[in-house]
């Protein structure tokens, strides 16, 4: 088949699903208008249909951290020469002089630095000073590229790289913004990541900036989440939010440092749209109901729905990818995304909504649901499944009518393959 046939027959089979679910999703039957559909989720509870909280508490994040031993793990003296502490913590940030013939013509320059050596260096007080005036607030889903799960969702709070920046007076020929965090003084152990100039500088009315956060849902950064201060990239996986910031390095060579590139990871990914489902019982009795419930993430494209599949397993079937003309062609079926929370009772007392990135400044409303680059919980629930053996998924669909895992399908720019849960149903 070539190449053009096969995307055509790929757009035929998503928009035969889309028909297919307009018909099911109003919850009316296609040739009577005024039959409902009765209320499957009625009996169960508000913690069966959405077990996960709105923003993660700090301590339930999982974690992913790199070093030996893991900064996290160091206490005491170590912690204090590791200037780890609210009292230790010092910042640099410095000019790079590299040139190269062909690449790099003039070093990067700033009219001022910050360094440990001659005691300029940047401490947790003078940045909180910055945030008196120019903090952001913002809730972000937490992710690796490689884990196949969000990590956390919460509400991070920080000053805009921009602002620090303006600290160091003009700059000149800087094309790239290095920064990296403690490694246990050994190169060997280095994480790094970047973003462009442009990224650092400027961020246009609506879109969210690079920011040093220091507070995580209203609290200091603890250790374990990167603390005291990391940095916070609003549309990236995790390895671009570098934890225990020590360091922003001003270049003027254009080429990315991400250590993560050098293991065949996309440097530049952005989050994903996709959907997250939990697991849950193996084997229901007929007459039971079958309860699915995950976390969609919200990408770079948005999130127009989330969407069930249950798949009969007869003998012989056989399994089947994620671009196969069977999951192309099958019935998807609404989920339900669990609306906004009462946010009185999810953000800290001294938070408004209209201060938060990503809500109203008038009305404090999210100015879309789910919040951009944040994740949302979703629910379906099948009553009287006949006996058998049932494989079920869930994927999303972005605003683009792109479904999981398109438009973005390789792995290595982000985990977001369908996932699914296999069940048997006895009589």
């Amino acid at each position: 088949m070539s190449n053009n046939k096969k995307r055509l027959n790929r757009r035929s089979l998503l928009a035969t699903s889309a028909v297919a679910l307009t018909a099911t999703s109003t919850g009316r039957s296609a040739d009577n208008s005024k039959k409902t559909k009765p209320d499957v989720r009625e009996g169960l509870t508000a913690k069966q249909l959405c077990p996960h909280p709105f923003l993660t508490p700090a301590d339930d994040f999982y974690n992913v951290s790199r070093g030996n031993p893991k900064p996290y793990t160091l206490e005491g003296e170590a912690l204090e020469k590791a200037r780890l502490t609210k009292d230790t913590w010092r910042l640099e940030v410095t000019a790079d002089p590299f040139t190269e013939d062909g690449v790099v013509k003039e070093p990067a320059s700033t009219q001022r630095e910050f360094k440990l050596d001659d005691n300029s260096s940047i401490t947790l007080d003078h940045l909180m000073e910055l945030g008196e005036k120019h903090s952001v607030k913002f809730i972000k889903a937490m992710q690796c590229l490689n884990v196949p799960a969000p990590l956390g969702q919460g509400l991070w709070e920080g000053v805009p790289l921009s602002v620090v920046l303006r600290e160091c007076g003009k700059l000149s020929n800087v094309r790239r913004i290095y920064f990296w965090g403690f490694h246990n003084n050994d190169p060997k152990q280095i994480f790094q990541s970047s973003v462009s100039y442009t990224q650092a500088m400027e961020t246009p009315p609506g879109d969210l900036p690079v920011f040093l956060a220091y507070r995580l849902n209203g609290a200091p950064l603890p250790l374990e989440r990167g603390g005291p201060v990391r940095m916070v990239i609003p549309w990236a996986h995790g390895f671009k939010s570098i934890k225990w910031l020590h360091h922003i390095f001003l270049t003027n060579d254009y080429r990315i440092n991400d250590t993560y590139a050098l293991n065949n990871n996309d440097p530049e990914s952005y989050l994903k749209t996709a959907a997250y489902l939990d697991e849950g019982p193996k084997e229901y009795k007929f007459g039971e109901p079958v309860i699915l419930t995950g976390q969609a993430i919200s990408g770079r494209s948005g999130l127009q729905r989330v969407e069930y599949w249950v798949r009969r397993l007869e003998e012989g079937a056989r399994r089947i990818e994620d671009d196969s003309e069977e999951l192309l062609a099958a019935p998807w079926k609404p989920c339900e995304i669990v609306p906004a929370p009462d946010w009185s009772t999810v953000l800290p007392s001294e938070v408004l909504t209209k201060d938060v990135l990503g809500f109203d400044r008038e009305t404090g409303e999210p100015s879309s649901w789910p919040l951009r680059y944040g994740m949302a919980s979703y629910n379906a629930v099948l009553r009287d499944l006949p006996p058998g053996r049932y494989e079920l998924r869930t994927r999303t669909v972005d605003k683009n009518g792109f479904a999981q895992p398109e438009p973005r399908s390789i792995q290595k720019s982000g985990r977001n393959a369908i996932q699914m849960r296999r069940i048997t149903v006895t009589d």
